[in-house]
């Protein structure tokens, strides 16, 4: 058995891959500790899971010069400092950073204590801390292939336990259809509904929300059931469109700002239409589920390059922000939910880039630096 420290932390997109890879280190019979700061959702998140949190100092770089840049050496240290002690808190054996302000201090101290560590990097393309820190990785992890990375090797992303588990029932006809019925039972619908997810994450994205509420009429005219997750406070408009259908229409349009059982929508769903983040990539493909990917326009254009690999497959259609029309999104949606013969051939080529397993890769990939 060894120790093994986890760094990552802010976001989901670093927390999630974390936790799911602590649980599979644990199986192993390994000592897991995560290593995150005070602010971020890994304070929240990591002691529900049961694992000790190591905090060290949230260090952000510059965008701009300006004074931060003076204190960023001493920050930077302190943190560092700060990871050190966590490695000798925990005996740890080896390393793994999931990228974010966290990793670098991790990465650093690591080197310090001549410990090994392996980076997981979630997006197609690297951020900051993880281009850095491949260059002298023991191990070199990434979700998406081609990621510029040094001596990097494909592992997917470490899923959630209800996305893993759900994926490998999806991936039996068996017992997809069962879980499929059921879900869709769930929502009152009969076990055949043609059915489409719309999301734009936790926090919403109010271009495809209004193109939901421009397409929804035609969709469920058409016969399509839509459950639209709208986002927190983002669900107004509609719901003023859903009281405006007829009764009829109105039983297959589901408006909700959050999915508590997001397994169950899932389940549910023929094909969905969401943002292009790393997480929802992977898990959209592993789920074989056919995709209408609309990537988020800001930032470094990290989400068109996440989606990039998925049409080149055939598995997904890419819709550009700005072209996000509701007569875009009825027409790709409906070809991917009503055309048997499309619905079919996107979610074979999808099952096919999926990785369900990538928590198990990138253990793996950790244990072998182990010897």
């Amino acid at each position: 058995m060894a120790s093994i420290l986890l760094a990552g932390g802010g976001t989901a997109g670093h927390v999630n891959p974390l936790l799911a890879t602590a649980t599979e280190l644990d199986l192993r019979g390994h000592s897991v500790a995560a290593l995150g700061t005070a602010e971020g959702l890994e304070s929240d998140l990591v002691p529900l899971a049961g694992l000790a949190l190591h905090v060290v100092p949230r260090v952000p770089m510059p965008r701009r010069v300006s004074m931060a840049w003076l204190r960023l050496p001493g920050a930077l240290r302190t943190a560092v400092r700060a990871a050190a002690a966590a490695i000798d808190a925990t005996g740890a054996d080896a390393v793994v950073g999931f990228g974010g302000y966290v990793s670098t201090p991790a990465y650093l101290a690591a080197r310090r204590r001549k410990v090994p560590y392996v980076v997981h990097e979630a997006n197609a393309r690297p951020g900051i801390a993880n281009r850095w820190g491949a260059r002298k990785a023991a191990r070199t992890a990434i979700t998406f292939e081609g990621t510029p990375l040094p001596r990097a090797i494909l592992t997917g992303l470490p899923l959630r336990a209800e996305i893993q588990d759900l994926a490998h029932v999806l991936s039996n006809p068996a017992t997809a259809k069962r879980a499929r019925t059921a879900a869709r039972e769930s929502f009152g619908w009969a076990a055949d509904a043609p059915t489409l997810l719309i999301t734009g994450g936790s926090l919403g994205a109010a271009s495809l929300n209004a193109a939901t509420v421009g397409a929804v009429r035609a969709l469920v005219g058409h016969g399509v059931h839509v459950i639209h997750l709208t986002g927190r406070g983002k669900s107004d408009e509609a719901l003023r469109t859903h009281g405006d259908l007829s009764a009829r229409d109105r039983n297959a349009y589901v408006v909700m700002e959050y999915a508590h059982d997001m397994a169950a929508a899932f389940a549910a769903s023929d094909a969905v239409v969401c943002r292009a983040g790393a997480a929802t990539v992977s898990e959209i493909s592993a789920l074989g589920l056919p995709a209408v990917y609309v990537p988020l326009p800001h930032g470094n254009g990290e989400q068109g390059l996440n989606a990039a690999p998925a049409a080149a497959a055939g598995a997904a259609v890419i819709i550009a922000d700005a072209d996000l029309t509701p007569a875009a999104l009825e027409q790709q949606a409906e070809r991917l939910v009503l055309d048997a013969a499309a619905r079919e051939a996107t979610a074979r080529a999808a099952a096919g880039i999926g990785i369900r397993d990538g928590a198990a890769r990138l253990a793996d990939l950790v244990e072998q630096v182990l010897r």
